[in-house]
């Protein structure tokens, strides 16, 4: 009875095991699109009232879990019904990506970012208002955090085809997890850093040490916002330039004497120019005979 007992713990001892190296391929895999993860929900998550900022970020986390509640058994049906479905998808996703990158390119470089002064002022009248425009922001994360949860739960079941069923579920299911706890967790940080300034400012009466940090924390938040949002974009093209590469096999053989980061990110500006003419000529043949 005894010697039963330790054999089933040195079973879950080796099954930890394999799930704890499976998942540390798993989240290597998977963390550069968790960089445009985070870039995304950082920008969608400010512009609020304070006392709203949490609220949402909660909201959005709530339907990023829900996104991953459909995802995770959706991908693993498609994978035992129809296992090539896991390709296209994935490819399918990488266009997605890689065009989304280029797209953040080609507008930074060729459309006039709108000034402050310029921009739309969003009025918030009264609750009904500010209630719509808060709705409307929290559905467009959830939306693009589906289309990136979906490429982390592939991405993640992808590295780890060669286990077994049961450490594929646990591994994918932890690295969901751990994606939207990590992204979102540091996002309330990031939102709340010109809070933490304005209290600090407070708290030592503008003076002193802890108010040049609060100062110094509420001047970084747009500053941190931006460079989150330039590593997201790299990141996109990396993620999808990775996908093509290890997934058309076409494009294993071309390029072989660069770098493999250089190779990909290559892939994914090329592809994504494609997808963005094709898209943007379809937009403009659609706009001639509607």
């Amino acid at each position: 009875m005894a010697s039963g007992f330790f054999a089933v713990l040195d079973d879950i001892a080796a099954l930890m095991d394999d799930v704890a190296l499976s998942s540390r391929i798993a989240t290597r895999q998977t963390a550069g699109i968790l960089g445009d993860d985070l870039a995304v929900n950082a920008e969608k998550a400010t512009g609020f009232v304070s006392s709203r900022e949490i609220p949402v970020l909660w909201a959005i986390t709530k339907g990023s879990f829900l996104n991953k509640l459909i995802i995770i058994p959706v991908v693993f049906l498609l994978q035992f019904i129809f296992p090539p479905a896991i390709k296209i998808i994935l490819i399918i996703g990488g266009l997605y990506l890689s065009y989304e990158g280029v797209e953040k390119i080609v507008e930074a470089i060729f459309h006039k970012k709108t000034t402050a002064a310029e921009e739309p002022e969003i009025v918030q009248e009264d609750e009904a208002q500010a209630a719509v425009y808060e709705k409307a922001k929290v559905k467009s994360a959830i939306a693009t955090d589906f289309i990136l949860s979906l490429e982390i739960v592939i991405i993640a079941l992808g590295s780890v085809m060669a286990t077994n069923l049961l450490i594929q579920i646990i591994t994918v299911t932890f690295v969901a997890v751990l994606a939207t706890v990590g992204v979102y967790g540091i996002v309330a940080l990031i939102v709340r850093m010109d809070d933490a300034g304005y209290h600090l400012i407070r708290k030592s009466k503008n003076k002193g040490f802890l108010a040049a940090l609060g100062k110094l924390l509420i001047r970084s938040l747009p500053v941190v916002i931006k460079i989150l949002s330039i590593v997201g974009t790299l990141a996109l093209l990396l993620v999808s330039g990775g996908i093509f590469d290890h997934n058309v096999g076409f494009l294993h053989g071309v390029l072989p004497q660069f770098p493999e980061l250089a190779r990909q990110f290559g892939f994914g500006i090329v592809i994504g120019l494609l997808v963005v003419a094709v898209v943007t000529g379809g937009k403009k043949v659609y706009s001639l005979i509607r």
